[in-house]
């Protein structure tokens, strides 16, 4: 059993809720949460979306302060060892019978960094907190579904959770997203992981039988179908529980009865089998054309104009000057090396500083602080996502890749 404030050291149990952005992934687990708490639990949401709004309901509309901002305003006023955990989770009476705790990992600013290594640095915040040695029940965490990057599966990757939910609609999207899901579990399954799959909730269920199908053939159990009712959408909408409407009520106390007592239907990750592209389709009565669609010429592209070379000579002189510069050490020729062949960034000036270790200049105007070698797939990945981004800047902080910094 989970650990009890009473005495007991198992951990509390970890459920995941994964599925498409927009299916109701929060509504979901806000009443599971809030039913699980009314019948004698001691329940954490644990909001994993950089959107931070999965705890709003249950608060009453409150939109909870992020670890990740807080962490940021502790760290800009050069105190984030002062941190603790009540300045990031917080507390809250469902319907005035039970207490239940909140917490919103959050991410970074909009636009300046990689949302995925936000959740990272957070789980790795909250265990320095104790998580793993807090006296709940259940910790539920409120995950998207629609990227498959690392920090995303943490949960399945670390074997943090012990159950993952999956949400979705009758729609090719979200079951596409729950396809997605499935071969991510089933991956780290296959790794020795420990999380396994107990099933998909039918949110919106508008008794058309398509995840219905879905389901047979993934070999995962349908645990509940919640039907699409405008009136329980008014009150998500308006920051309240379904559990005031008697129907749906009876929906999750079933369901978090079954959480409880381990009765939900058995499932083993070795039978669970996410879909090919070609038997996806077929699903929804569909057919992947046998052809290749035709490419587009540059030329074409360039609507008969003349592509215009962009000038390297330049930069590649400064570039070759810079990597083969007396005394440059070896870390610094294996950043500058990756810059160039990852990036197709120019270094021309390497530098270390006491304080900020290796500081480039790239492109002949971008400060580039890397501190040191280490982590550098996850810092060349944050300067990419820039780089997609179009978002103009000249100064980079990847001391710390779980939360850069750039203006």
């Amino acid at each position: 059993m989970p650990a009890n404030p009473k005495g007991g050291t198992t951990n509390a149990r970890m459920l995941a809720v994964y599925g498409k952005g927009g299916m109701g992934k929060s509504f979901f687990t806000t009443n599971l949460v809030s039913k699980l708490a009314l019948l004698g639990n001691r329940v954490l949401q644990l909001g994993c979306d950089p959107k931070h709004d999965s705890c709003n309901a249950l608060f009453g509309g409150v939109s909870l302060p992020t670890l990740g901002d807080v962490w940021r305003q502790y760290k800009e006023a050069g105190h984030e060892e002062d941190l603790q955990a009540q300045d990031v989770i917080f507390k809250t009476q469902v319907l005035g019978a039970a207490t239940v705790y909140g917490c919103e990992i959050g991410g970074p600013e909009v636009g300046r960094g990689c949302g995925g290594r936000g959740i990272t640095f957070g789980f790795d915040t909250l265990e320095k907190f104790g998580l793993s040695q807090w006296a709940l029940d259940y910790v539920v965490m409120d995950f998207l579904g629609d990227v498959v990057c690392g920090g995303f599966a943490t949960p399945l990757s670390r074997s943090l959770a012990e159950e993952v939910i999956i949400l979705c609609g009758n729609d090719r999207q979200s079951l596409y997203a729950a396809n997605n899901i499935a071969s991510a579990a089933k991956y780290f399954a296959s790794m020795g992981g420990r999380t396994r799959l107990v099933g998909l909730i039918v949110n919106r269920d508008d008794g058309s039988g398509v995840a219905a199908r879905f389901a047979e053939q993934i070999n995962l159990p349908i645990l509940a179908s919640i039907p699409l009712d405008r009136a329980v959408r008014e009150l998500a909408d308006a920051c309240k529980l379904a559990l005031a409407e008697p129907r749906f009520d009876a929906i999750f106390d079933h369901l978090a009865r079954q959480i409880a007592t381990r009765t939900l239907p058995a499932v083993a990750m070795s039978d669970v089998r996410p879909l090919e592209y070609k038997e996806f389709l077929s699903v929804f009565g569909a057919k992947e054309p046998d052809l290749v669609p035709a490419g587009a010429s540059a030329e074409e592209l360039m609507g008969g104009r003349q592509v215009r070379q962009v000038p390297t000579f330049e930069l590649g002189l400064m570039q070759r000057a810079v990597s083969e510069k007396p005394g440059l050490d070896p870390a610094m020729r294996l950043v500058v090396g990756r810059l160039l062949k990852d990036l197709g960034m120019y270094v021309t000036e390497a530098n270390r500083d006491p304080k900020k270790g290796m500081t480039l200049t790239v492109d002949g105007n971008t400060t580039v602080c890397f501190g040191d070698e280490r982590e550098l797939d996850s810092k060349l990945a944050i300067l990419a996502a820039l780089q997609k981004s179009g978002e103009p800047y000249r100064y980079v902080d990847l001391r710390r890749p779980s939360s850069p910094l750039y203006r």
